[in-house]
């Protein structure tokens, strides 16, 4: 973290302008080495200077050079952004005269990677910046924005501080047990604290896996045997002819993919394979695919021929999705009734594509299961993603080890080191403590000017 970095901070191609951004001790001077204008050095912090990128007296570009001094930067480090005009020649020819003059170009995330390390942000607000960049709906922005601004954290922070208020009225009892003057901490105190965090921490985990849908959507899975319609209300669905369609079983070997927004809710859909016993080596390794997809799936959307009886294939299906969120669908209402549903399925949808039957009762009962109105009213001061939502359930473990400890007359101190391990693994969460391999992985997911 001594060394200078620099990377083009916008996307390369032909536009307006393009960024090339440093961070580091050396930033102003490195710039002030190829530009001629203003002495940099003695520019006033959070200005914009006017002047030319020049290598060896020769121009390469007329720029503006935004200066911004530590510790009011993004990094918290020296911070210059060269305003370059777009294009790819004229960028890159920048970059390259930043780097020959001693700047070292940044590895994917390692702005962000910095703002983290000098603390001037956590790692909720470092993950919701990526999010925000990728974000692919409204409500996705809005819960990236929300994080941005600290308000999961502190959500976070807030229970820590609670324990950390537990902890020491349990230490200080330990410690010195002699005092009069002290607030005497009974095991039914810690058993009712113990309990209002749990209720409190499972609340958070409950209303957090329902942001993890705003920001990643619905992953929603077609399935159902051979010529059953899938790919049809696929392309349905999306409006588009994505899949191939024809009559003939089996036409559909591997997974076709798309997206559509439904309220504002993004769904990742996805046509399998009919699935059938097939001797077909190609055909056999898209049935797998398709079993899998099923496992993985948010949504099944299991689609059933109405023009015939239910098969083997059907059954085993029906079976392996009982467990899913799930939707059956009656295709093919249009032609003669065959299908006879077993006594104890009573819930779903009839369709036919070709006369347009069943589109908007499919549409309405994916809202009705996933409630996605009421996801729109929600607040998004909640976790976003399977690392942090995987710390709070390892957290309210701890909740749940600490008051099996009561219950089973264990001593304070043993409880106390539940409730420590509840605080640290709360702790990774905003990356208060954190593993560096960790760190590493998470902002090489980042761009590189991030």
């Amino acid at each position: 973290m001594n060394d200078t970095i620099v990377a083009i901070s916008t996307v390369l191609g032909i536009g307006a302008i393009s960024i090339v951004r440093l961070s580091g001790k050396d930033s102003i001077d490195i710039v002030n080495s190829c530009f001629k204008g203003k002495d940099l050095a003695k520019v006033k912090s959070h200005t914009i200077n006017y002047g030319h990128i020049v290598d060896k007296n020769q121009i390469i570009d007329e720029v503006l050079v935004s200066v911004m001094k530590s510790p009011k930067t993004y990094t918290t480090e020296d911070v210059v952004e060269i305003n370059c005009h777009g294009g790819v020649i004229a960028t890159k020819k920048v970059l390259e005269v930043i780097l020959n003059n001693g700047a070292r170009l940044a590895e994917p995330g390692e702005f962000t990677k910095r703002a983290f390390l000098n603390g001037r942000i956590d790692l909720v607000e470092s993950e919701a910046i990526m999010d925000i960049i990728s974000s692919k709906s409204e409500e996705s922005r809005k819960l990236s924005i929300n994080q941005i601004q600290g308000s999961t954290s502190k959500l976070i922070t807030d229970f820590r501080n609670k324990l950390v208020n537990l902890l020491s009225s349990i230490e200080v009892n330990i410690d010195y047990p002699e005092y009069y003057d002290i607030e005497v901490i009974t095991r039914e105190k810690v058993r009712n604290e113990i309990k209002n965090m749990k209720t409190d921490l499972s609340e958070i985990i409950r209303k957090s896996e329902d942001t993890v849908v705003i920001k990643d959507g619905i992953k929603t899975v077609i399935v159902g045997k051979p010529n059953v319609g899938k790919s049809s209300i696929l392309n349905s669905l999306l409006e588009q002819e994505k899949a191939i369609v024809t009559d003939i079983a089996g036409t559909t070997r591997d997974i076709v993919e798309g997206e559509i927004y439904l309220d504002g809710i993004l769904l990742n859909i996805i046509d399998t394979a009919g699935i059938r016993k097939t001797a077909d080596i190609v055909e056999k390794i898209g049935v797998e695919k398709s079993l899998n997809a099923i496992e993985e799936a948010d949504l099944v959307l299991l689609v059933l021929n109405n023009n015939e009886q239910l098969t083997e294939e059907d059954v085993e299906i029906l079976q392996k999705t009982a467990n899913k969120n799930r939707i059956i669908i009656i295709n093919k209402v249009d032609l003669t009734k065959k299908v006879t549903l077993p006594k104890n399925i009573s819930d779903y949808i009839e369709m036919s594509i070709k006369q347009n039957i069943g589109m908007n009762e499919l549409k309405e009962k994916i809202k009705e299961l996933f409630d996605l109105e009421k996801l729109h009213s929600k607040n998004y001061t909640y976790l976003s993603n399977i690392r942090q939502i995987s710390l709070a359930k390892k957290a309210l473990n701890d909740l749940l080890e600490a008051e099996k400890s009561l219950e089973n007359d264990l001593p304070i101190d043993m409880i106390e080191i539940d409730l420590k391990n509840c605080f640290e693994h709360l702790g990774e969460i905003i990356g208060i403590t954190y593993d560096e391999e960790l760190i590493d992985n998470l902002f090489k997911n980042f761009c590189v000017g991030k």
